[in-house]
């Protein structure tokens, strides 16, 4: 962990927004921050660019301008905005059946999923039924073909369970059967490239030497009571909740290194600046990227209650996570949190994108408190 007198906050921050800055400068003296960065837009301005700590304490790297993160489940917004512009375009029908895009996918009662399901956690395919690899994941095409193999756990459509990784390959696969490209593709060349963001699912190999590494830090603070069920669950051999996070292995270790960083796990394998993020989470609130009707239909709820995999209520539209009661986002929010802190949403009541991207991660939280406090501290600035 950073000390205080060590840490020096580095970019710019507009005087509306000096609690946002006062909250992150926080974060490191007083929540276990290492190195982090946070950015605000408001009305196409970044009023908020802040970065500071270490990007790699083994190589005594300092965080950058130019350092990239990788997010997590933050992931899943990007996915689901390249889903939402294919559908936009017409060239994806996400109330149609998976099968009239990818064939295969209709076997052992799949016939009737839609990319609808997919993208609302409704599809039953939360986990994988044989024990699989990473290795074998960052094959292109392996773990989505092994989905289409199986039997959902549930009548599709009747409930919902957060599918933590299966998400990503499924409409992963899809995507790439509508438009041709994989999802990493289609987000460089038609979201990220235009828009000038700094996100990718798939790291060019040349970027490799930016990423921030991943740490761990033990909260200290009072036990999150929302996480009890969800702890049990994870506990309890052949749970569900077991299942969908121990196969294939999710240890952190994993998640820094380069293999996995340049193959694409859609559901979960991001890197981004924060900028970048909130980049694109501006161009779907302006209108620049998706159209009114199209956020609209993307921010109206979905799947709602309690969650057959987090085993808490949980709310989503068209592949974002919606403001809840155990949610930091409020009132027209629309984006996704990742493990360990990250986020990056938009709102569009209030015109505002917000990100955040971490390399410590608190796994002792729901709603991570860094975070929470940098949110609470740019709504109040607006």
């Amino acid at each position: 962990m950073t000390s205080p007198t060590e840490t020096t906050i580095h970019g710019h921050c507009d005087p509306r927004f000096e609690a946002v800055r006062n909250e992150f400068v926080r974060n490191f003296s007083d929540r276990h921050e290492s190195g982090a960065a946070v950015a605000v837009r408001i009305d196409g301005e970044l009023v908020v660019d802040l970065w500071g700590g270490m990007a790699d304490h083994r190589q005594a790297r300092p965080w950058t301008r130019d350092s990239v993160q990788l997010v997590f489940s933050t992931t899943k917004g990007l996915a689901a905005a390249c889903a939402l512009l294919l559908w936009q375009w017409g060239q994806l029908d996400i109330d149609a059946p998976v099968a009239s895009y990818w064939p295969a996918f209709g076997a052992a009662g799949k016939e009737r999923i839609t990319a609808r399901h997919l993208m609302t956690h409704q599809a039953g395919l939360a986990a994988f039924t044989e024990r699989v690899s990473v290795e074998d994941c960052h094959r292109p095409g392996w773990a989505a073909a092994q989905l289409a193999t199986q039997t959902p756990d549930w009548e599709p459509g009747s409930a919902h369970g957060y599918h933590a990784l299966t998400y990503g390959w499924l409409l992963g696969e899809v995507v790439a059967r509508a438009s041709g490209r994989s999802l990493g593709a289609f987000l460089a060349e038609e979201i990220a490239g235009p828009l000038g963001a700094g996100a990718w699912i798939g790291l060019p190999p040349a970027l490799e030497p930016r990423v921030s590494r991943l740490t761990s830090v033990a909260s200290s603070s009072v036990p999150d009571q929302s996480l009890e069920a969800f702890n049990q669950a994870l506990m309890t051999k052949g749970s569900l909740t077991r299942r969908v996070f121990s196969n294939p292995s999710q240890q952190q270790g994993v998640f820094n290194e380069p293999a996995l960083h340049a193959a694409e796990w859609p559901a979960a394998n991001g890197i981004a600046t924060a900028t970048g993020l909130a980049r694109i989470y501006e161009a779907m609130v302006s209108g620049e990227l998706l159209s009114a009707a199209t956020m609209e239909a993307a921010r109206t709820p979905q799947s709602t209650g309690m969650d057959l995999v987090l085993q808490r209520d949980t709310c989503f539209g068209l592949g974002f996570m919606l403001p809840n009661t155990s949610s930091i986002m409020r009132g027209g929010g629309f984006g996704h949190p990742g493990a360990g802190g990250s986020l990056a949403f938009g709102d569009c009541r209030t015109g505002m994108s917000f990100a955040y991207v971490m390399s410590a991660m608190d796994h002792g939280h729901t709603n991570d408190p860094r975070c929470r406090a940098l949110v609470d501290a740019a709504y109040a600035s607006l």
